[in-house]
């Protein structure tokens, strides 16, 4: 890694702990002292982990979790795992071994205080994964989860509670946009311009992906333009790809990065803001299977 690189970097992990830290240190704390029980019996206890306690079950993790450990739990809520739809809840209930799998993907090795969590923006879970720890708006995250309460004691671990299910990647760049809803027009605009084996490929790659409403501003007659030209679209959407996996903490913001279409994309942060060139991230940190994605509310056109 260049000097100056790896300034930005340690820079950027330097801003994230200090962060951090208060960011957690907002979330609830524990209602009452739950040291002397054990994670399942804490959630069994809780009306607000009954999916939860269902999952474990179903996944034959019970016993393993009523051991020794420590371990430490994010727990998605019932309103947390209500957001993946009934759908996918009875799909995952039906299938133990994806189940098992998913939570694994919620639990460390040994005790994490909120402290602990904020020394190191990731968490290796027993599912074999990592998972991305950030601070967003003065609130503390995990992957796309926000910490709801931290630091609930038990006597072979601790838990700290999330308001959304984490989910190891399993979907690749191009198959992440697509079931994500909000890229219709950038997967049509890969799909044009030839790009789609190799989004799909190893990368790893780090993408600024434009949503629909991004594209439209553009205007119809421009974006009809671009997909009767498949080099000029080319040429713009590799502009928008950084090779390597850049996450958020790792950005140099008041620096540029070099892109796949040749040209540098620079950063910055505006009014509190962070920028790609004229575009701001509205989201960050979305881990597929072979690479990155952020979310920018504009398309970003190279220099001419």
């Amino acid at each position: 890694m260049k000097p100056q690189r790896f300034l930005h970097v340690l820079l950027a992990f330097v801003t994230l702990f200090s962060f951090l830290t208060p960011a957690l240190a907002q979330a609830a704390p524990p209602a009452a002292d739950t040291s002397g029980m054990s994670i399942v019996q804490i959630a069994s206890a809780d009306s607000r982990f009954s999916t939860l306690v269902a999952a474990v079950k179903a996944a034959g993790l019970v016993d393993t979790l009523k051991g020794a450990g420590p371990f430490t739990v994010f727990a998605p809520t019932d309103a947390a795992f209500a957001k993946l739809g009934t759908a996918t809840i009875n799909s995952l209930l039906a299938n133990p071994a994806q189940l098992k799998s998913v939570l694994l993907y919620h639990v460390a090795s040994g005790k994490l205080y909120s402290n602990n969590i904020a020394a190191s923006p990731f968490i290796s879970m027993l599912s074999g994964g990592q998972a991305l720890v950030t601070v967003r708006n003065n609130q503390g995250y995990l992957n796309q989860a926000r910490f709801v309460s931290t630091d609930i004691l038990a006597s072979n671990g601790i838990i700290h509670v999330i308001d959304a299910v984490l989910l190891p990647p399993s979907r690749d760049i191009v198959d992440t946009a697509v079931s994500a809803g909000q890229f219709n027009t950038l997967v049509a605009a890969a799909k044009a311009a030839g790009l789609v084996d190799a989004l799909k490929g190893p990368g790893p790659y780090t993408v600024f992906a434009p949503t629909d409403a991004a594209f439209a501003k553009l205007g119809t007659a421009t974006i009809n333009s671009l997909l009767a030209n498949p080099d000029k679209l080319k040429s713009i959407l590799l502009y928008h790809v950084v090779p390597g996996k850049v996450y958020s903490f790792q950005v140099p913001f008041g620096s540029s990065a070099t892109t796949l279409n040749g040209a540098s994309v620079q950063f910055s942060i505006k009014n509190g803001q962070p920028y790609v060139d004229d575009a701001r991230i509205v989201t960050t940190d979305i881990q597929t299977t072979n690479g990155v994605i952020h979310v920018i509310d504009t398309v970003i056109l190279p220099p001419q």
